[in-house]
């Protein structure tokens, strides 16, 4: 029985990627990412090995929150080369003052271990406005 619900939640995830990546609005980057522009900036790019500064919350496709840092009232800042996979791959797209809404896939995100709070084969979904770069 467990088996069947997993690999139910693991189908319904790659339907909620698939039923997105057809709206006009989502844009696709490589590896399935995708990502909605919520607003646009003009500053720096990030590269591989560059310090970002972030506010992000982070959620699953049934709407629960696993991670938010934006009520802390200052932006957390990340090695962008120790991120997930998907992380890099949007980020290194975005501009100083961005702000996406970003679509991670199981593969590029947690893959199907899964980390606490957070089952394997989720999607991660993550708004993320990058305040800095360094």
């Amino acid at each position: 029985m467990a088996h069947n619900k997993k690999e139910q939640y693991k189908e319904d995830n790659i339907a909620y990627l698939e039923n997105l990546a057809s709206k006009n609005d989502i844009k696709k980057l490589s590896k399935g990412v995708l990502y909605k522009i919520i607003q646009s900036g003009n500053g720096n790019q990030p590269k591989a090995r560059s310090v970002i500064s972030v506010y992000y919350k982070g959620s699953l496709i049934n709407g629960k929150t696993f991670d938010d840092n934006t009520k802390q009232g200052y932006p957390d800042a990340f090695r962008l080369h120790e991120l997930i996979e998907g992380w890099k791959i949007a980020l290194q797209q975005m501009h100083e003052g961005d702000k996406w809404q970003i679509f991670i896939p199981s593969e590029v995100g947690y893959g199907k271990r899964g980390v606490s709070g957070i089952p394997g084969d989720s999607t991660l979904i993550f708004e993320i406005e990058l305040v800095k770069v360094q």
